[in-house]
């Protein structure tokens, strides 16, 4: 018999985003970050392949993660995510879990080294996440926010291979 976990799981599916669903992505996104993104983030985003998701759950958009790989100046490459967010009623249903979990094992498949983020320093949830997924507090950026309070910010890293 299934577990409540399998059933969530199973309800659980990805898509891609394309030209006709970005919008659908920058209205959820208005609704869960305090951060408004430019129309440059919506374009690029649309041509970053396997690196962007969107979540459905029952077949209504509930979630996505934005990421993108970058040059390290140390050699190798960086995974950067950009976003990762769930909406608010959805959030005890895995489904943020399954994203990252989804994009940690892109990767393994290629030659990331690290994997990294912003977080605002008051987002307890968010750090707490992140942290039972190996990531840590790399350094804090003061002023990195511009029109929230409050305006700092954490990188957060998980190392997955040595550079």
């Amino acid at each position: 018999m299934a577990t409540d976990s399998q059933r969530t799981r199973a309800m659980i599916e990805f898509g891609s985003i394309t030209d006709k669903n970005v919008e659908q992505l920058r209205r959820m996104n208005l609704v869960i970050f305090p951060v408004r993104y430019n129309d440059k983030f919506y374009k690029d985003v649309v041509h970053l392949g396997d690196l962007v998701k969107l979540a459905y759950y029952n077949d209504i958009l509930v979630g996505s993660i934005c990421s993108r790989e970058e040059e390290r100046a140390a050699g190798g490459k960086s995974l950067y995510i950009m976003t990762l967010g769930v909406l608010a009623p959805y959030r005890r249903l895995k489904v943020g879990s399954q994203l990252l979990e989804s994009i940690l094992e892109i990767c393994k498949r290629r030659d990331i080294v690290d994997v990294y983020l912003h977080v605002q320093t008051n987002n307890q949830d968010a750090i707490e996440f992140y942290k039972r997924y190996g990531f840590e507090i790399a350094e804090t950026i003061q002023n990195y926010y511009k029109r929230i309070e409050p305006p700092d910010c954490y990188v957060l890293r998980k190392q997955l291979k040595s550079a």
